[in-house]
């Protein structure tokens, strides 16, 4: 199989930001884009020392919005196995289920992130790259956010803090500043700590929740 190359096409953006944030714009483009990747922020180069610090080789790692990144497939090749991978687009999903059978302990699964399938407790590291930013894409204020955003994101936030273990993490890779940002993840049920990543050029930032025991 050819090795996928990566989206450059321009005729593939959404007339309007708020259209990341829905299932028909993402169905359009993966079916126009079959052959296609896009990692958004940052690549498993980028978020190596991260993930390694982090998240053990063996442990149940949820992928979420997992789209047609790579991440899953590079984590994969280096030791990380247990990747339950999750989208909403029934597309990508088959389109990655095909890529990637030479790699077959992972998974791949259609789900809405805000109302998974999967059972309480039952994911070690969540890991989200793109998909809460996806779900606040509107126009509007975004020191004041619509009561709309706020209850689409935390219906995702909610999901996760259903799924993980005690102890486990929630890593959130995103260029949303924590004033505009860290609201949304405030829980009873985890301590939240802020990374900043920069390699010379734009600021990105990881929240990290870990679950109380």
């Amino acid at each position: 199989m050819d090795k996928p190359t990566a989206s450059t096409d321009l005729r593939v953006l959404p007339e309007k930001n708020a259209d990341y944030g829905t299932l028909e714009y993402w169905q359009q483009r993966y079916t126009q884009e079959p052959d296609e990747v896009f990692d958004w922020f940052k690549t498993y180069a980028d978020l190596k020392p991260l993930l390694q610090q982090h998240v053990a080789r063996d442990a149940r790692i949820l992928m979420l919005g997992c789209g047609n990144s790579t991440l899953s497939g590079d984590m994969y090749a280096d030791g990380y196995e247990r990747i339950t991978n999750v989208d909403y687009s029934d597309v990508v999903i088959e389109q990655m289920r095909q890529r990637t059978q030479h790699q077959p302990r992972m998974t791949w699964e259609v789900m809405d992130v805000r109302a998974m399938a999967l059972d309480t407790g039952a994911i070690d590291v969540a890991i989200d790259k793109g998909t809460l930013d996806a779900l606040m894409c509107e126009k509007g204020d975004v020191w004041e956010p619509s009561a709309e955003l706020c209850a689409n994101v935390a219906r995702e936030v909610d999901e996760v803090d259903r799924v993980l273990a005690p102890g486990g993490k929630f890593l959130w890779i995103t260029f949303g500043q924590p004033h505009f940002r860290r609201r949304h993840l405030e829980r009873d049920s985890w301590a939240i700590e802020v990374e900043r990543l920069n390699d010379g050029g734009f600021d990105y930032f990881v929240y990290i929740m870990t679950k109380r025991t």
